[in-house]
């Protein structure tokens, strides 16, 4: 496993990251007995996850990164599906723009300088591998973490967890979160249900109660495809081999 450098943004390729954009994020509604997310109260905490747009903050939505510490404090979490796929190959000219809300980058905004996934999803979009990290450059001499801070990764933890959900759908300037628990998919994929998580939220950081980031929206059906239902792959030691990888 090896970062790959994003490569600089083309105007050729527009229309086919357009096409790609549509494509991406989880799609999830309201379910039977199923809480819906409410928007997301403006915090510290919470300024650690942010959009990843094209070129700049107001450009067209991909997904949802947040910060997770790292020795270089320049690393985000997200889904593979939102930076790499095997028919586009990396998404060009992302920017990261933490605790962005209704138009306001109160902490600028963050080029994306590599991007690190699995070589089982660089070679077929395996959803078992659908996580990556991101490197972002950084901005007036400080880096992402500096400014915000990171949440620690959390692997290895098992299902049952209580975590928050916060994340971008494509249509709101403005983040919405859930508090829900984990619940078991399968040995390696895990889900919770919770309405709003619509396209744009894809890449979401689930936030266990100590701070550690133990899941982010993607795997299985990239993250969801039936309303209420969101998932992620397990965080166990192919995320943490895959972190090792990108900080090395």
């Amino acid at each position: 496993m090896a970062s790959r450098p994003a490569r600089p943004a083309h105007t050729v390729r527009t229309v086919a990251l357009t096409a790609l954009l549509l494509a991406v994020g989880t799609a999830c509604g309201g379910q039977d007995g199923a809480p819906t997310a409410e928007v997301a109260q403006q915090s510290p905490a919470r300024d650690r996850i942010g959009t990843l747009s094209i070129h700049t903050a107001q450009g067209p939505r991909a997904c949802t990164a947040s910060v997770v510490h790292s020795p270089r404090r320049n690393l985000l979490v997200t889904a593979a599906h939102c930076v790499q796929t095997r028919r586009i190959g990396l998404l060009d000219g992302l920017v990261f723009t933490p605790g962005y809300r209704n138009g306001s980058t109160p902490y600028g905004t963050w080029p994306v300088q590599a991007i690190t996934v699995d070589p089982r999803w660089a070679a077929g979009d395996d959803p078992e591998y659908d996580v990556a990290f991101v490197t972002v450059g950084p901005v007036d001499g400080r880096q992402v973490e500096d400014a915000v801070g990171g949440n620690p990764l959390g692997t290895g933890q098992g299902f049952g967890l209580s975590v928050s959900v916060t994340g971008y759908p494509n249509e709101s300037d403005e983040p919405i979160t859930c508090a829900v628990r984990t619940r078991e998919q399968s040995a390696t994929q895990e889900r919770f249900d919770c309405g709003g998580y619509t396209d744009g939220t894809s890449g979401s950081p689930w936030v266990a109660t100590d701070g550690t980031v133990v899941g982010v929206i993607g795997g299985y059906q990239e993250g969801g495809e039936t309303p209420g239902t969101s998932y992620s792959i397990t965080f166990d030691q192919r995320v943490d081999a895959l972190y090792r990888t990108a900080t090395t």
